[in-house]
């Protein structure tokens, strides 16, 4: 038996398989691959009357992944890898046993097309992009929220995995790692509870400082990538061309080899010969299409700028093509975990990378959002100090002039004033007027004998010290010495 299927277009199918997963890391991304190149895959008949013959057609997820978890691909024979029953309802049923127990496996026993090596770091990495499996919830492939570190930060108190919540302030997203499987297991609470906004940043930083800059050699082996993928494809689509060719020419000969008085045969190997000509025409179409599109891709403005952006990591990180999703492949591939454990609040993050290198950040606590949102010591005592001489409307005014804002980050208004007044129990504008001893309007009228307009007279033509404490223009009034006692003519108006 062949270690390899004879025709061609096969084994670069299947190859590709294995080469897109390693690039990409899933099945998922492996078979967007194909949907988007448009890529047929094999398949052999079990039954029918065409049993064991070769079609082709579109490759599905669950055979992708059937092609990865078997370790025929990477030449080994096994056996025993399920055991079968037979349900009370007279069912066969077969379940998947672990690989202790198969009956044999002998790597190396053919030709194989991935190495056993690359068969094991493939199902690892399958292990890995579960969702949820196993008690510590291993590492999640990258989603599409902003969480940096998803599925890679682990609790410094218990080591299990944390997971990911968001929460939503101003329409922005903020994640926050939580280690929730005792409280899901034992009803007891969850270890831990950190923001993650503030972590996020400094991993960034780190990374950042750590990549900067990229060596031209990266920059090359991306240039690099690129082509082989587009070679990938191209040898994949050459071979369709050729199979649908040689299918047209079958038609074609049989076709000629009818005898044309037949014409019940003839009519029927004619419309098979026109449709294999269509078929022809479209995957040549096709391929045509897909080398211009390719040649657009790759030239050379564009291989300058793939290589300026790729020696400055910054930039490409930082772009706003770069989604979420790329940032987090990103830090995976330089990132093993990050373990976080909360001590007298401070956080302290310890940071393993890929190749076994380690660091520890420290930082700060977040504070919770109320004390985020509180208006700075600095503002307060200013208000303090501007309300000796100043009623709340002024205050609020100076202070917008001088470039001041409250906790929430808005300008000032009298309202404002007042409710920080309230809150942090300073005293108003009026009790210091009236803690000077200034009287008000009737207060003082009543002193000098006089009626409460004639005090207003006196005011606003400068005989007496007026001192607004509203913005309706209510005032408490200073007493005048002896020799400084307007009398009633003055201030009027003849």
């Amino acid at each position: 038996m062949l270690p390899f299927d004879p025709d061609e277009q096969v084994q670069a199918a299947v190859r590709l398989v294995f080469d897109t997963f390693q690039r990409t890391g899933t099945a998922r991304a492996t078979l967007k691959h194909f949907r988007e190149h448009n890529l047929q895959f094999p398949r052999r008949l079990k039954s029918g009357p065409h049993q064991n013959d070769l079609v082709w057609g579109r490759i599905c997820h669950s055979r992708i992944l059937q092609m990865l978890h078997n370790p025929r691909y990477a030449g080994a024979f096994f056996f025993g890898r399920t055991r079968t029953r037979i349900s009370p309802e007279g069912k066969v049923q077969y379940t998947q046993k672990d690989r202790n127990d198969w009956t044999a496996l002998i790597p190396g026993a053919h030709c194989g097309y991935i190495s056993w090596d690359q068969f094991e770091d493939n199902q690892k990495r399958l292990l890995e992009s579960a969702q949820a499996r196993g008690i510590d919830r291993r590492k999640s492939p990258a989603g599409e929220g902003p969480a940096l570190l998803q599925g890679l930060v682990v609790c410094g108190v218990c080591g299990r995995r944390m997971s990911v919540r968001y929460h939503e302030r101003k329409d922005t997203l903020y994640p926050d790692y939580t280690c929730q499987r005792s409280r899901i297991d034992l009803c007891e609470p969850g270890c831990q509870h950190l923001p993650g906004h503030t972590l996020d940043l400094a991993i960034e930083r780190l990374v950042l400082d750590t990549m900067t800059p990229i060596s031209v050699d990266v920059a090359l082996a991306v240039q690099q990538e690129i082509l082989n993928r587009q070679q990938e494809v191209e040898v994949l689509r050459t071979k369709q061309v050729e199979r649908v060719q040689y299918e047209t020419d079958l038609a074609r000969q049989r076709y000629m080899r009818c005898d044309p008085n037949n014409r019940l045969v003839a009519n029927t190997l004619e419309a098979d010969w026109n449709e294999s000509l269509r078929k022809l025409e479209l995957a040549q179409t096709e391929l045509e299409q897909q080398r211009q599109h390719d040649a657009l891709q790759l030239t050379d403005d564009i291989r300058s700028r793939v290589l300026a952006l790729t020696t400055d990591f910054p930039t490409v990180w930082r772009a706003p093509q770069t989604t979420d999703r790329d940032r987090k492949r990103m830090i995976r591939l330089l990132i093993e975990d990050v373990t976080l454990v909360k001590v007298d609040g401070r956080i302290t993050a310890q940071v393993r990378f890929r190749g076994g290198s380690t660091t520890t950040l420290t930082l700060p606590a977040p504070q919770p959002s109320w004390q985020m949102r509180m208006t700075p010591p600095e503002v307060i005592a200013e208000i303090d100090k501007l309300l000796a001489d100043s009623t709340d409307r002024q205050v609020a005014d100076i202070l917008n002039q001088r470039g001041f804002h409250s906790g929430t980050g808005e300008s000032f208004s009298a309202r404002t004033v007042a409710r920080l007044r309230r809150e942090y129990d300073l005293s108003s504008h009026y009790n210091r007027l009236r803690a000077r001893g200034y009287l008000t309007v009737e207060e003082i009228a009543a002193k000098l004998g006089v009626c409460t307009a004639t005090v207003k007279v006196w005011a606003r033509e400068g005989l007496l010290r007026a001192h607004p404490y509203t913005t309706k223009n209510e005032c408490l009034y200073e007493l005048p010495a002896d020799e400084a006692m307007p009398i009633k003519q003055q201030g009027r108006k003849f």
